[in-house]
């Protein structure tokens, strides 16, 4: 799923409060009592939060690597 995929709310988010919304979906979607529509919209959201936060990640690698090959 490309970056453009990822709805601005999402993408505002910092890998902290992105790692903390997964958390919370996660939870509910662990619930025993749990309705399959919702479970299916939490399940999209949490793979377009997981992929933000692997954007986030490449981007912070990325600048590592830059600044390595400056010195």
């Amino acid at each position: 799923m490309k970056t453009k995929n990822i709805p601005p709310d999402i993408k505002s988010k910092s890998i902290n409060d992105a790692k903390s919304e997964i958390m919370d979906i996660l939870e509910r979607l662990e619930k025993d009592k749990i309705d399959l529509e919702g479970s299916k919209e939490d399940y999209e959201r949490l793979l377009l939060l997981n992929n933000h936060v692997d954007e986030l990640f490449k981007e912070r690698l990325n600048k590592i690597h830059s600044m390595g090959k400056k010195k």
